[in-house]
């Protein structure tokens, strides 16, 4: 350098520093764009990498399970196949759609002209035919052509068919409800349904998600109803009798528990295959028991009669003039089928008298009626939740006529669904509380999880306990002998129900249509410890139109097959020996007395016994002549322990039959063994029955004062 020219040395220096200045600008390039990349546009790049191997795959969740209340399956989802295509990888492959089109349309039963239209589109992908049978799947993989592919889908099945059709409901072929509690806990059964995460290959297809491996989450709700499928399937068996046999237009029955509120059975007939929905009319979807209002007519006497008790506006021995059969209110008219003089509110309802009916309903007063009715939920919806559900028609007592108290009073100019009626009697059964409807009992999640439950809860206490017992007792005398329900009686079971025959309105020409009428019964069994409350309405019977001939057989031989399925003991043995032997019903002073006829008619009928008990309390039944076994059976329904000495039949007792005694107080019993008693042979042949023939029925009335009154 210091023999170079100094020009030469200064044009050296200045080469190396642009040299290293070109460098620094370079590192300084390179440092900035790194800068860049890493941090300062990381998320985006990382997202733009994320687009390329990710991919969002929408879930089709499994529809949650519906099970009845033991767990037996009402509505499952299976996966089954779907057939598509993608007509651009079939028209790439040189195939001739419409060929294509001829046989799949042989094998799956679909248009071959739909088909072919299809599959001239340019699109990725269309359906060719959704849910098939697994022999359909397997006959279209068999073809194995480029471009009709097949894929999983859940479909909704139905393993019962058309039982409790119209309350499940159905889903349709996206798996969303569309109907009854399909479509009321869709939310709940469909489940989540939001995109998620997943690996996928240089030609899109995906490799990996590790929430594909655990759908639980993702999976919808299962839901435990309150329906037994056994009863369900009794009650839809016996309405389609009864509908089929009276030539009627359709019915419903609604079976529930009083002290729960839970719905055991809710049948409507004529019903539908929802696995086929499109076969029926869609008519038959509708679940009538919630949806179809009627007036209910002499089913409504027992709540009237109930808040008259309870209000004090009639007492249970008061007699009352029903006129003979005819009751002029200004120019209107009320009658009887019968023409009575006096009768007492039990004898009222046995004998199902508008004129006496009305003349308590008057005496209660248009608000204290309206009231009463409303309390017993009717103008009320249900709240169950269903689609379609009604209150029916209770107009404000406001907007009354002079009339409408007196026919109100005993089902005319209002409307009601079966629920209702049914939900009104079980306050009766229930000592005057009226229930929530229940109809789910349960949610779960996948995992098993209770997420929602519904438990037992009292909406109000409609009348007092007194007031309850007391016109539950009188409702016995309906299906006694005599009374206007006697083919609903039980053998081995004491029976509280009414009868209820309303002629239907006729909205096109006003007034009552001609020749159309609604016949209903509704009540409960065991009369003195309620297990089921039995609701059945039959529309436009043509045959007959009395509900106690109509609706009270269907009455009777549903409530039998619940009692005896759900292990309810009969009353006692006695109640079946009294049934064969002559006798008469009676209802007197609101309690009912059946009197056996002796084989002398000089001899004097038994005095019927009533008692007044407090809270606690229980009455020493009559077990004189009993035998050992009908002494324990007729104990047991009395509520009262035994203790037993001897062999035979019952000669004495302590305390006296017909006495109040404490709740869990024994009674001594005696038994000898005499060769006869009351005249009938002690042997075989009765041992089991052990009924003497003049035996009394006793019945509980409580009085209007001085009642337990909760």
């Amino acid at each position: 350098m210091r023999n170079l020219d100094p020009r030469r040395a200064r044009f050296m220096r200045m080469r190396i520093a642009l040299l290293s200045l070109l460098l620094f600008a370079g590192a300084f390039t390179v440092l900035r764009r790194g800068y860049d990349l890493q941090v300062t546009r990381a998320p985006e790049l990382r997202q733009m990498a994320e687009e390329q191997y990710l991919r969002d795959v929408q879930l089709a969740p499994k529809r949650g399970t519906i099970v009845d209340r033991n767990g037996a399956e009402l509505a499952v989802s299976v996966n089954v196949d779907s057939v598509y295509a993608n007509p651009r990888k079939l028209h790439k492959a040189g195939l001739d759609p419409i060929a294509i089109a001829g046989r799949l349309s042989s094998l799956l039963g679909v248009d071959a002209e739909v088909i072919a239209r299809r599959l001239a589109s340019k699109r990725y992908f269309v359906w060719i035919k959704r849910r098939v049978s697994p022999t359909e799947s397997k006959a279209v993989a068999s073809l194995r052509l480029q471009g009709i592919e097949l894929t999983s889908e859940s479909r909704r099945f139905y393993p019962n068919r058309s039982l409790a059709s119209q309350l499940i409901g159905v889903a349709n072929v996206d798996g969303k409800g569309v109907a009854g509690l399909e479509l009321m806990l869709d939310d709940r059964l469909r489940g989540s349904s939001e995109p998620v995460p997943a690996i996928r290959d240089s030609s899109g297809a995906v490799v990996f998600s590790e929430q594909l491996f655990d759908d639980r989450a993702a999976r919808g709700d299962d839901v435990t109803l309150t329906i037994d499928r056994t009863l369900q399937r009794i009650a839809e068996r016996e309405l389609e009798l009864t509908v089929k046999t009276f030539e009627a237009r359709h019915g419903s029955v609604v079976v529930l528990d009083p002290q729960s509120g839970e719905i055991l059975a809710m049948a409507s007939y004529p019903s539908f295959n929802p696995n086929d929905p499109g076969s029926a009319p869609v008519a038959h979807r509708r679940s009538r028991a919630v949806t179809d209002v009627f007036e209910p007519g002499s089913t409504i006497k027992p709540f009237t009669v109930a808040g008259a008790l309870a209000g004090g506006a009639v007492r249970p021995d008061e007699e009352i003039d029903c006129e003979d059969g005819m009751m002029y209110i200004a120019d209107d008219k009320i009658h009887d089928t019968h023409h009575w003089e006096r009768l007492t509110p039990g004898k009222i309802l046995a004998y199902s008298s508008n004129i006496g009916t009305a003349k308590i309903g008057m005496a209660m007063g248009k608000r204290r009626l309206y009231r009463t009715l409303r309390n017993f939920g009717f103008g009320r919806v249900p709240r169950l939740g269903l689609p379609g559900e009604v209150s029916g028609i209770l107009r404000h007592y406001k907007k009354w006529y002079d009339l409408d108290a007196a026919t109100i009073s005993f089902g005319q100019g209002m409307s009601a669904t079966t629920i209702q009626l049914a939900a009104a009697m079980g306050a009766l059964a229930n000592n005057g509380k009226l229930m929530e409807p229940i109809l789910v009992k349960r949610v779960t999640d996948a995992r098993g999880q209770v997420v929602e439950e519904a438990l037992p809860r009292v909406r109000r206490q409609v009348v007092p306990k007194w007031a309850a017992r007391l016109v539950s007792d009188m409702l016995v005398a309906v299906t006694g002998e005599g009374g206007t329900g006697e083919e609903a009686a039980i053998d081995g079971y004491l029976v509280a129900g009414k009868t209820g025959t309303a002629q239907k309105a006729d909205y096109r020409r006003g007034g009552y249509a001609e020749g159309k009428w609604t016949a209903n019964f509704v009540g409960f069994a065991p009369a003195r410890n309620p297990a089921v409350v039995t609701a059945v309405v039959i529309d436009e019977p043509l045959i007959a139109h009395a509900g106690g001939k109509v609706a009270g057989p269907a009455f009777r031989r549903i409530t039998e097959a619940s009692l005896r399925h759900l292990g309810v003991v009969a009353d006692a043995p006695r109640a079946a020996e009294v049934a064969k032997r002559p006798k008469r019903e009676k209802a007197q002073d609101g309690a009912l007395v059946a009197e056996a006829e002796a084989e002398d008619d000089a001899q004097e009928p038994t005095v019927p016994v009533v008692v007044e008990l407090s809270e606690g309390e229980v009455l020493v039944p009559d077990l004189a002549g009993q035998t050992a076994r009908a002494a324990f059976a007729a104990a047991r329904a009395a509520g009262v322990e035994l203790r037993l000495q001897g062999s035979g039949v019952v000669v004495s007792q302590q305390p006296a039959a017909n006495t109040a005694i404490a709740q869990g107080q024994p009674v001594s019993v005696l038994l000898a063994a005499p060769d006869h008693v009351r005249g009938e042979p002690v042997g075989p042949a009765n041992a089991d029955v052990g009924a003497p023939a003049a035996a009394v029925e006793v019945k509980l009335a409580a009085a209007v004062a001085g009642g337990d009154g909760d």
